[in-house]
């Protein structure tokens, strides 16, 4: 009688093993890298227009430019206040050289759609000063509404 020796079953390569696991770590993590994509995108249309808004209005305050900076008023506000009454108490701050938005909300409860804005002006002499305005979407545009 002939010696046969057990059968060995092959071994299996791990290589299909991390293949598998390699093409579904690069599905997941596309996935993910879409999903992050689109919900920026969807952050940035809800807030960029009122993020002008507020630049628009903190570069006109650094330029010293208050017509424009008048303008980003809603009509409550330029309906309170003139033109004329805005420049001549903005004229009396201290200058500033510069800003930073540094929050900004957006919000829509029921239809009525409201956000606010955080802005730090850097004056040419002092601290910083952060103020926080309200702010409406009137006619289809935002508008600072303190």
């Amino acid at each position: 009688m002939a010696y046969q020796p057990a059968m060995v079953p092959p071994k299996k390569s791990k290589r299909t093993l991390f293949i598998v696991f390699g093409v579904v770590l690069a599905i997941c993590c596309s996935g993910g890298v879409l999903a992050g994509f689109f919900l920026f995108r969807a952050v940035q249309e809800a807030t960029g227009p009122a993020r002008s808004t507020a630049e628009t209005y903190a570069e006109a305050i650094v330029d010293r430019d208050y017509p424009a900076a008048y303008r980003q008023f809603c009509s409550s506000v330029r309906d309170r206040v003139s033109e004329a009454d805005f420049t001549r108490q903005q004229s009396s701050q201290p200058e500033f050289t510069g800003y930073e938005i540094t929050g900004l909300n957006v919000s829509n409860n029921n239809g009525r759609v409201s956000g606010s804005t955080t802005i730090r002006f850097t004056p040419s002499v002092g601290t910083n000063v952060t103020q926080s305005f309200p702010m409406v979407k009137e006619d289809g545009e935002w508008r600072i509404c303190e």
